[in-house]
């Protein structure tokens, strides 16, 4: 058999995962806030697409944990627990403030221009106050700042954790964005001078700040919630 008589294989991506990366985004944007019922007639509509697709897609992204399924009832936009909150922000942290470190022992003047781009970029996104936009500048500029380390095995645990993140950064993004990008610049140059501990320290009171913020969001939440109706 000659190579010319091999004809590529077009790889066509099934209807329930485009289904599922669409629903995925909504939710992580919170365009889909949790709690959300997802009637599949609706979420077929919405899309354009038949409920086959839609069924299939709510049952991954259950397995994923985006979104609960409940006997009789339907399925609905998963609501995290503090739990399941504060679980990811504490590996996060510790992951982060690694690779943090790692960036200031290996970064060189073109990686650190590479942040300086972003930093640009984001600092234009607080302007045009794009939430969007900065929910990705800032999940961007996290993993080049692991990228820069080197450590591949920490880019991936990382990597894992991104879509969490950013759905619990987005509520945040508004109030978090000016401090949180004067603490990516603090960073950035921690990093440039080559000073791990520094780098270190700075990344853990960043990744600290953050989930204060969303701490204090889901605890104004629920007491926004809570308050009785006015008669």
């Amino acid at each position: 058999m000659t190579h010319e008589s091999i004809e590529r294989l077009e790889r066509r991506v099934p209807l329930r995962e485009r289904v599922y990366e669409e629903l995925e985004e909504l939710i992580v944007y919170g365009r889909l806030a949790p709690g959300e019922h997802l009637v599949e007639v609706a979420v077929a509509k919405r899309l354009g697409v038949s409920r086959i697709p839609v069924r299939e897609a709510l049952q991954l992204l259950h397995r994923d944990g985006w979104v609960d399924l409940r006997p009789r009832q339907g399925a609905f936009v998963h609501q995290p627990t503090l739990e399941e909150v504060e679980d990811v922000f504490s590996v996060r942290t510790i992951l982060e403030v690694e690779s943090a470190r790692s960036a200031a022992c290996y970064a060189t003047e073109e990686s650190v221009q590479t942040l300086r781009d972003i930093l640009e970029a984001g600092t234009k996104a607080l302007l045009r106050g794009d939430d969007r936009e900065l929910v990705l500048l800032n999940s961007r500029f996290h993993s080049r700042v692991t990228d820069i380390g080197g450590n591949r095995v920490l880019e991936s645990l990382i990597a894992i954790l991104d879509k969490r993140i950013r759905w619990y950064f987005a509520p945040v993004v508004r109030y978090r964005g000016p401090d949180s990008w004067r603490e990516h610049a603090e960073l950035v140059g921690a990093i440039a001078a080559g000073d791990a501990d520094l780098a270190a320290g700075v990344m853990r009171k960043h990744a600290e700040a953050t989930r204060s913020a969303h701490r204090h969001a889901r605890s104004a939440h629920r007491l926004e919630t809570e308050q009785p109706a006015s008669e």
